[in-house]
């Protein structure tokens, strides 16, 4: 069973956290240390990726530190194709749907394509949108930011992603986001689509997480609360409990 397969089939079960960690954001040997205690803590993923890498080293040794410290899978989260890694275990081959650069679009994923044939990473596809207030993400990737009070385009592009045939939906606010994605659009588009929905951005405790759940996020991603948190692993453990327990 394929990676993919695998989580769309947890969903159907539980609802799930996968961490996300940047390789810009602490040495790979802390990014280590962070992989054992999100395994621990009882996460199902880890994602590795960020808006402002530098280089492709800085991936491939942060994937290395992570995989001797934890068995979990690593699914990177590239910002471009230069960011890729063989030593990863899927990648998340996503279409930043709502780029005005159509880099981010399709042109990535191009120049992206042979990398992930011949270095046998596993491609899930996934269409990606970024909502208000899209913090560095949305700058970096040129988003046309969804408004918060907007959810029928959350719907539409949720609606697109899965009738292009995509297995994922992500939803994000941007990494660190004052405030997260509102409750009300991941209903609307729970409501609306078939296809897991992933959210991400300014969660940073049970009680949101939690909410976000509620709405229909079958998957939570976390990554600025566990690289800024000193009591992150408190927190992380926290925020599991509290979305296997809805």
């Amino acid at each position: 069973m394929t990676i993919a397969d695998t989580i769309v089939e947890l969903t159907r079960k539980k609802r799930l956290h996968f961490a996300l960690l940047d390789p810009d954001k602490q040495k790979p040997s802390i990014a280590g240390h962070i992989a054992q205690t999100v395994s621990d803590a009882g996460s199902s993923a880890i994602m590795v990726g960020g808006s402002t890498l530098l280089s492709q080293k800085q991936v491939d040794e942060t994937v290395q530190a992570i995989k001797k410290n934890s068995d979990l899978p690593v699914i990177l989260f590239p910002s471009g194709a230069k960011f890729l890694s063989k030593y990863a275990d899927a990648v998340f081959f996503m279409s930043l749907l709502n780029s005005n650069n159509l880099d981010y679009v399709i042109r990535e994923h191009v120049k992206g394509a042979p990398f992930v044939k011949y270095s046998g990473l596993e491609p899930i596809s996934m269409g990606y949108v970024i909502v208000e207030p899209g913090m560095t993400a949305g700058r970096v990737g040129e988003a046309e930011l969804i408004k918060r009070d907007d959810p029928q385009t959350a719907v539409g592009y949720a609606l697109a992603a899965e009738y292009l045939g995509m297995k994922f939906f992500y939803i994000e606010a941007g990494s660190g986001a004052p405030t997260p994605v509102p409750n009300e659009m991941i209903q609307a588009v729970k409501k609306n689509t078939s296809i897991p929905v992933i959210v991400g951005g300014g969660i940073r405790d049970s009680k949101t997480a939690k909410e976000k759940v509620h709405a229909g996020a079958d998957i939570i991603i976390t990554g600025t609360a566990i690289e800024k948190d000193k009591h992150f692993k408190t927190t992380l453990t926290d925020i599991v409990n509290a979305i296997e327990g809805v």
